[in-house]
């Protein structure tokens, strides 16, 4: 069994009771009786988490609205669970949708894991999102380093030249200057 996958039936067997439609919904192979969990009225939060999950895993594009909202939850977990499912399920709305929560000064709170989503898919809208991202945290005494960092590491990882100026602004914080060494070190030099 998958490693998130594991994890995630844990999370949730505890917060279901283990119950009959638990177990119904963690070991049926059905992706209608699982896409209908999305849709069908009064679904506990862990159902429609757990269908999503494993829609996404399957890449069954009927599980995209979902969890992108889970992507977007006040809980890290169902955030790190639906950025995992989404990295899998290779809808092409993907990038875009992890772009928009990243860049919304409204949830920046949440924006953590569509941050090291739009990383992992290193996409057109990643570079410009993680760069609009991080110069929003580079202002004084703003709360979200972890926010920062990862997008530090992001913009690293994607060695892309256009997060040069951006990464040189990091530099002058000390909660980041390490990792944006790291990162410019991946970035090759113009000539």
């Amino acid at each position: 069994m998958d490693e998130e996958l594991r994890s995630l039936t844990e999370r949730l067997r505890q917060e279901s009771g283990g119950t009959a439609p638990y177990e119904r919904l963690v070991s049926t192979d059905d992706l209608d009786e699982l896409a209908e969990v999305l849709t069908a009225v009064g679904q506990p939060l862990w159902a429609r988490e757990l269908a999503a999950f494993r829609l996404g895993l399957a890449g069954d594009r009927r599980a995209f609205e979902s969890l992108v909202l889970l992507l977007n939850h006040r809980d890290p977990p169902r955030c790190a669970c639906a950025a995992y499912a989404l990295a899998r399920l290779h809808d092409p709305r993907t990038a875009r949708a992890a772009a928009a929560l990243a860049t919304n000064e409204l949830r920046v709170a949440y924006a953590l894991h569509p941050v090291r989503l739009l990383a992992d898919l290193r996409a057109p809208e990643s570079v410009p999102a993680l760069i609009t991202t991080l110069e929003r945290r580079l202002r004084p005494h703003d709360p979200y380093r972890r926010v920062a960092l990862a997008c530090v590491q992001g913009l690293g990882e994607l060695g892309d030249p256009r997060a040069r100026p951006v990464l040189n602004e990091a530099l002058a914080h000390p909660a980041l200057a390490e990792a944006a060494v790291h990162a410019l070190g991946r970035i090759p030099r113009q000539r």
